[in-house]
C-alpha cells in the first residue's frame, strides 16, 4: 500500500543515515521509498516515541507558561548587552529549519561559535584536499568489491548503509574490535594517533608493488611526488612499531585489494586530534594515490558538508564574535541561549561547563530535560519533530527525508521556526520568509554539485604522536557511540572498559586523571579493548572530567582524544 506523503516523518537524530519514516497506526515504520532506509528502523529511532518530551516550561524550577516562559526571555534579552550573550546550539535536534533561531541571534548581535564538537578537522581536510566537502553518490559504495572501515564504528552509527553492504568484503581499521572489525577479512588494530603513519605505508607499499594510480595523478593530483617523498623519509619497518600493525598484514591487505574496486569509510574519531586535518588529509592523499576518488566504483566517505549546493535560507549578515567551541568560558557570558545541546555531558572539561553555567543565566531549548537543565534558570519546550515541518539533509550520503505534522502539538512548546519569528518581531528585525516556502525550497531543489576538478596532496606532515608521551603507567582515551544510545538524550552507561590484561576487575572502582581532571568510573573487563586503552561510550557522564577544552590547530574544532589517562583504584 502506498503511503500518503502527509505521514513521512524525518528522523531527527544526529546520525549518517538521516532516515525517513513514515506513521502508520500511531507507530514509526521505515520507509522503503528511501533507499538508505530501505523499510528499516533502528532502535533509536523507534525509541523517539518513547522518549518523555518536555511538557511545560520553568522558571528557577517553577513551572509556569509558555508565554510567560517567553516574555522573561524578551525582558531577559533587552537588558543585557548583546555581545554578553552566547548563542550555543547542538545537534540533538537535527533538521533544517532548527536553524532558524541563529537568524534571530544574529540580528540580535550575539556571541556565536565556530568549530565543531565533532568533525571540524576532517571535514577541513576534505577542503584542502578536494576542494569540496561531499561524499560520493551511494552507488559508487553499493558498486565498490572491498570496503575499508577506516575508524568507523560501522554498525551503530551507519546500521542502514551497513545493511545495504553487508555482504561485501570488509577491511576494519581500528584500535577497538569493534563488530565490524569481527566480521572483516583483515582487522588492523593499530596504536591510537598513528592512522597518519599508517597511510603514509600504504603509500609506501602501493609504490613498492606499483599499484599507484599515475594517470589520476597525473591528470588530477598536485604535490602528489612530496606526498611520496613524505611516505619513504623512515625505514619501512620502523612503522610496525609505532602503529603496531604488522607489515604482512599491510601485505595482506595489498594483495586483498589488487585490481579491486575498494571504498574507504573514515569515522570521525581519527581526526580528533591536535593535528586531526593532518591526520584525515594523510589518509585521503593516499586514497587518491591509488585513484579511488575518480573511480567508477568506491572511493572516500567521511561526512559531507549537507548544505552544499543549497542557499541558507536563514543567513543575515553580521558582524558578531566569535568563540570556538572547544573554549567557550560560559561564565563570561550575562546570558547563555542553548538549544539542542548538552554541554554538561558532551563539551569538553565538564567542571569548566559545570563553573560557567552556575554563573550565567541560562536559557535551555530543547525537547526533553537532559542534564544541562539542572543549571538552566529558564526552561523552553521545543515542539515535538513529530509535530513541526521540516527537511532532514543528510551528511552521510545524497537523499534527503521530509516531515510533517502527525501529531498534535502540545500548547506549551514552540517550534524553533515560530520562536525565531516571536523574537524577531519583538526586537523589530526583519522577520523570516514564510515557513512552507523554506521547506519547499529545501524539499524541492537539487544541488548541482561538481566533482573536484583537481586534488591537493599533503604535502607537509608535523605531527606530534601520543605514543612518545605514553608511559606504562598510562592508557590512550578512546570513546565510540553505543548502538543503543546514539545521542545522550537516551540511556548511557557509566563505565570505563579495559582489557583484562591491565589486571583490573569487574566491577572495580576506579579514579581515572588527565591534566585536565579526573573522575570515578567502575570498570568493565572487553577483551576487544587493547591493553593499552581506555575505553568510554560517549555520553559518558562524568568521562569530559577528563578531555581537553582546547581547540585542533585548524577547524576550532574539539581535540577530545588528545589526551593520556592515568587510572588507580579509588
Amino acid at each position: 500500500m502506498k503511503v500518503e506523503k502527509v505521514n513521512l516523518i524525518a528522523c531527527p537524530l544526529d546520525c549518517y543515515d538521516a532516515c525517513q519514516g513514515q506513521m502508520i497506526e500511531d507507530n514509526i515504520k521505515g520507509s522503503k521509498e528511501n533507499l538508505v532506509t530501505n523499510g528499516k528502523l533502528c532502535v533509536n529511532f523507534a525509541n523517539l516515541l518513547k522518549v518523555e518530551n518536555l511538557q511545560t516550561a520553568f522558571y528557577e524550577n517553577k513551572e509556569i507558561s509558555l508565554d510567560e516562559s517567553l516574555n522573561i526571555l524578551v525582558e531577559k534579552l533587552k537588558s543585557t548587552t548583546p555581545a554578553k550573550t552566547l548563542f550555543y546550539k547542538g545537534s540533538g535536534n537535527l533538521g533544517v529549519m532548527q536553524n532558524s533561531t541563529k537568524n534571530f541571534f544574529t540580528q540580535y548581535g550575539s556571541t556565536l561559535t565556530r568549530g565543531s564538537l565533532c568533525d571540524g578537522g576532517g571535514n577541513v581536510a576534505l577542503e584542502e584536499g578536494r576542494g569540496i566537502v561531499i561524499n560520493p553518490p551511494i552507488q559508487k559504495l553499493l558498486d565498490a568489491d572491498i570496503v575499508v572501515v577506516w575508524g568507523r564504528n560501522l554498525t551503530v552509527t551507519s546500521s542502514h548503509m551497513y545493511n545495504l553492504i553487508k555482504d561485501k568484503t570488509f577491511v576494519t581499521i581500528d584500535p577497538i574490535k569493534t563488530e565490524i572489525a569481527k566480521k572483516s577479512k583483515i582487522h588492523m588494530q593499530l596504536n591510537p594517533k598513528t592512522d597518519y603513519e599508517l597511510a603514509l605505508l600504504f603509500t609506501r607499499f602501493a609504490y613498492m608493488q606499483d599499484l599507484e594510480d599515475r594517470e589520476f595523478i597525473e591528470e588530477y593530483g598536485n604535490g602528489a611526488d612530496w606526498f611520496f617523498d613524505i611516505s619513504r623519509n623512515r625505514p619501512v619497518v620502523s612503522y610496525e612499531a609505532t602503529t603496531g600493525i604488522e607489515l604482512s598484514k599491510v601485505n595482506e591487505f595489498f594483495d586483498l585489494i589488487e585490481n579491486k574496486k575498494v571504498a574507504i569509510l573514515v569515522g570521525l574519531g581519527v581526526q580528533k586530534y591536535f593535528e586531526g586535518t593532518q591526520i584525515m588529509r594523510c589518509i585521503d592523499s593516499f586514497a587518491a594515490f591509488m585513484g579511488y576518488h575518480k573511480k567508477d566504483a568506491g572511493g572516500v566517505w567521511y561526512l559531507s558538508n549537507s548544505a552544499t549546493g543549497y542557499e541558507n535560507q536563514f543567513e543575515v549578515k553580521g558582524t558578531n564574535k566569535k568563540v570556538s567551541i572547544p573554549k567557550v568560558d560560559f561564565g563570561s557570558y550575562d546570558l547563555v541561549f542553548i538549544q539542542g545541546a548538552n554541554p554538561v555531558v558532551s563539551h569538553p572539561n565538564t567542571k569548566k561547563v559545570i563553573e560557567g553555567l552556575k554563573n550565567s543565566f541560562v536559557v535551555y531549548f530543547g525537547t526533553t530535560y537532559n542534564e544541562t537543565c539542572e543549571y538552566a534558570n529558564l526552561i523552553i519546550p521545543s515542539t515535538s519533530f513529530l509535530s513541526k515541518k521540516d527537511v532532514r539533509l543528510s551528511y552521510g550520503h545524497e537523499f534527503k527525508s521530509i516531515s510533517n505534522i502527525v501529531k498534535e502539538k502540545t500548547q506549551n512548546s514552540i517550534s524553533e521556526y515560530d520562536l525565531a519569528n516571536f523574537l524577531l518581531e519583538k526586537f523589530d528585525f526583519k522577520k523570516l520568509k514564510s515557513e512552507d516556502e523554506i521547506i519547499s525550497y529545501y524539499e524541492n531543489h537539487k544541488p548541482d554539485l561538481e566533482d573536484f576538478e583537481s586534488f591537493n596532496f599533503i604535502e607537509e606532515v608535523d605531527i606530534e604522536p601520543l605514543y612518545k608521551e605514553k608511559t606504562s603507567d598510562n592508557f590512550y582515551f578512546i570513546t565510540a557511540k553505543n548502538k543503543n544510545s546514539l545521542n545522550s538524550q537516551f540511556a548511557n552507561d557509566n563505565f570505563v572498559y579495559l582489557n583484562s590484561k591491565t589486571n583490573f576487575k569487574n566491577e572495580d572502582k576506579v579514579t581515572i586523571s588527565s591534566k585536565y581532571g579526573s573522575a570515578e568510573f567502575i570498570v568493565k573487563i572487553d577483551d576487544d579493548i587493547k591493553e593499552d586503552c581506555a575505553f568510554f561510550y560517549a555520553g559518558n557522564k562524568n568521562v569530559n572530567y577528563l578531555t581537553p577544552n582546547d581547540e585542533d590547530e585548524s577547524s576550532f574544532s574539539v581535540m577530545y582524544q588528545e589526551v593520556l589517562v592515568e587510572i588507580e583504584l579509588s
